[in-house]
């Protein structure tokens, strides 16, 4: 249930190693704006990270300019298909707190998910792996469906009690975003796309992620944490404006009422 510290809106990345392999200054304002979301469909706070950020993108001027990728990142990877405990017996034994207290806490989560439309259950919620989630997400950025594969995962898990390990119910929810049915099912029943989880979770530890949801923009900024819908609009403001504008070309141009643009004679 946790997430990672939350920092300043935007914080630059501070490791020698990702400061090198992250920059680009090549990048103009011809490019798309890119930002990379690191997120578990198991943690609220990605949920509500993703509508505050949606909400942002609605207001940013440029927002046809901006390319979303999700990526991987599991918060219990070794967790079995299902826990077999509620959210509260959970997090008390994860964090040593009592299962009362554990209910405050998720009373807050839950108001703060309401704050953003997310209409949270967590009574409902079936603890356990999310590792053939994200292979099923996976899958559905090959086709263009990565946002609506994380969108439609959240709700599942977190509003309708959904259990993410389970087969059958991924095929349902891919049907539902329409993904090939075929194809999902070869997917799952092997391990195709687990390299593309395990390279997202990769990156996540080589730029030094150490929770989610955690969004790179054009892998030189970076936001940790389900921070307010005017922290993701200054961000994008600012990676924005900060993008060096094209050079001016040489090549021949019309332009409105110049005699140039007429053929020769």
């Amino acid at each position: 249930m946790r997430t990672a510290l939350l920092y300043p809106a935007i914080v630059l990345w501070l490791s020698a190693g990702a400061q090198t392999t992250m920059n680009d200054t090549t990048t103009t304002r011809n490019a798309p704006l890119t930002v990379e979301i690191w997120s578990d469909v198991a943690c609220p706070f990605c949920y509500i990270g993703k509508r505050e950020f949606e909400a942002a993108l609605a207001r940013f001027p440029h927002r046809d300019s901006v390319a979303v990728v999700w990526k991987s990142f599991e918060l219990a990877p070794d967790a079995p298909p299902r826990l077999g405990q509620d959210t509260y017996t959970m997090l008390a034994g994860k964090y040593g707190m009592s299962v009362e207290e554990a209910r405050q806490r998720v009373a807050g989560v839950a108001e703060r998910g309401r704050s953003v439309g997310i209409p949270f259950n967590f009574d409902a919620v079936v603890n356990g792996n999310t590792f053939d989630a994200h292979r099923l997400l996976q899958l559905a950025k090959r086709h263009g469906k990565g946002d609506a594969a994380e969108e439609r995962l959240f709700k599942a898990y977190f509003v309708e009690g959904a259990a993410l390990a389970d087969h059958a119910t991924l095929k349902r929810l891919a049907a539902e975003i329409g993904l090939d049915a075929g194809e999902v099912e070869r997917v799952l029943a092997s391990e195709e796309l687990a390299d593309a989880v395990r390279l997202d979770e990769y990156e996540a530890q080589q730029f030094g992620i150490r929770g989610v949801p955690f969004f790179a923009i054009d892998r030189k900024y970076a936001i940790s944490g389900a921070q307010s819908a005017e922290h993701f609009l200054g961000a994008l403001e600012q990676a924005w404006k900060e993008r060096p504008v094209p050079a001016a070309s040489e090549a021949p141009a019309c332009e409105p009422n110049k005699a140039d643009c007429l053929p020769e004679q």
